[in-house]
């Protein structure tokens, strides 16, 4: 016959099992905050570049009437100084 022995471990002796758990804090998603500073960059030049311009239109329109205005006087004071001649040369005859 065979003889069977049989251990029989107690909670004292069983060895004690230890988990060790690591967190680790990623710190990540910075690349997207930039890339939306950039965006806001461009959006900002661009508006910039638009009212600059826009203004030098509004400029540049100014000039125009005000020499087209300028120009209407002028040829309003050669058709008054005309006239005043025909006038002058109708009285004297």
């Amino acid at each position: 016959m065979v003889e069977e022995e049989r251990v029989v471990e107690t909670p004292e002796q069983r060895p004690i099992e230890h988990h060790t758990t690591v967190i680790e804090e990623r710190r990540g998603g910075g690349g997207a905050a930039v890339l939306m500073g950039i965006a806001i960059l461009i959006v900002v030049i661009i508006g910039a570049f638009y009212f600059y311009n826009k203004s030098q239109n509004d400029n540049l329109k100014t000039s125009a009437v005000t020499s087209a205005a300028e120009s209407v006087s002028d040829s309003a004071q050669k058709v008054g100084d005309s006239a005043e001649k025909a006038a002058d040369s109708l009285g004297n005859n």
